[in-house]
């Protein structure tokens, strides 16, 4: 039997899955204090793994879990740490991370086995991919810009001096946010493939 085969599972708004639910929340938002900024992306896209195990606890428990438990990990860090974006980035991380694990989440708890699991967290960076590029054009970036406030000049400056092709805020998230959110998906999928039978046992019981 695959690894990625769930056993039966708690009703869901049993105690034991609410504080599977706000275990993993918390484990989220305790991962997601440890975001870095990486090289060739612009300093306010910071690559962290807490989608990991929000993608775990969709994969064990449900799609409806996972987005759940990325409520907790925003929410707690909205308590702990306030906001420096006017909650703009946290409204993004919310966002992106549900499409990146909704879609995933569904089309694994219908194909339940190993060679399903990597379609689905592929089906996950792709989903991840796209809507947060669409997320970021239409909708917080001129947000960000208004809300903080900061020029959306300024912000499109930003990715210039990193790429000089970026010059409108449409190259901006092709160049920029695209690629960003295409690797940190891509990263946390792998994290995922390699740890999830390591963990998924403990979620089951």
């Amino acid at each position: 039997m695959s690894e990625f085969v769930s056993t039966k599972k708690a009703p869901f708004l049993s105690a034991q899955m609410i504080a599977k639910v706000a275990v993993l929340g918390a484990f989220a938002f305790l991962v997601m204090m440890f975001e870095v900024p990486i090289p060739f992306f612009v300093s306010f896209y910071k690559l962290g793994f807490d989608e990991v195990i929000v993608m775990i606890g969709g994969f064990a428990l449900g799609p409806l879990a996972a987005v759940m438990i990325e409520a907790i990990k925003i929410l707690l860090n909205l308590l702990v740490n306030s906001t420096v974006t006017a909650g703009v980035g946290e409204l993004s991380n919310f966002l992106v991370g549900c499409a990146y694990v909704i879609p995933a989440a569904i089309y694994y708890q219908r194909h339940k086995d190993k060679q399903h699991a990597w379609l689905a967290l592929g089906i996950g960076t792709l989903c991840m991919t796209i809507a947060g590029t669409l997320i970021n054009y239409f909708f917080i970036l001129p947000m960000y810009s208004a809300m903080l406030p900061l020029p959306m000049d300024d912000l499109i400056a930003a990715g210039t001096a990193l790429n000089g092709n970026i010059d409108s805020l449409f190259m901006f998230v092709l160049l920029m946010t695209a690629p960003f959110n295409f690797v940190k998906a891509t990263l946390s999928s792998l994290i995922v493939a390699l740890s999830y039978k390591r963990v998924s046992g403990l979620l089951k019981r």
